[in-house]
């Protein structure tokens, strides 16, 4: 399939290509850069640029709560849209967080396609569960 002949191609090339491979120790502190970019882009679309708004509450669960519920209740506390400029940023920095991602799972031997697949089975069998 294409889809694992990219994801793999994908960890090929990172392992052919990043200069830190060899190094986990380096990996991890650029991964965890990479999420702490991430984390401030985002922030700096709501309060920088305000292509995006965040709307913040208390949600509260009955005892009565169903599933569709506390899915409904989860929804999105995130309103607008990423304006272009936001939208190069964040894609920049995820994509960065994926390269680590694919050269930590080079350093220790496993597959990214096939971590992508088990994970999605999970989801797919414990749906709402996958996450508690």
């Amino acid at each position: 399939m294409l889809k694992d002949l990219l994801a793999d191609q994908f960890q090929y090339t990172v392992s052919e290509q990043l200069l830190c491979g060899g190094n986990i120790l380096d990996i991890l502190s650029k991964h965890q850069e990479c999420s702490v970019k991430i984390n401030r882009s985002i922030v700096k679309a709501v309060t920088g640029c305000g292509c995006l708004k965040i709307d913040v509450k208390k949600k509260v669960l009955s005892e009565n709560s169903s599933i569709a519920d506390i899915k409904k209740m989860l929804e999105s506390n995130v309103s607008g849209q990423l304006c272009d400029q936001c939208i190069e940023i964040i894609e920049t920095e995820i994509g960065r967080s994926l390269v680590y991602l694919a050269a930590l799972c080079n350093q220790l031997d496993l597959n990214l396609f096939d971590i992508m697949i088990k994970e999605h089975d999970k989801m797919r069998i414990l749906k709402y569960y996958s996450f508690t």
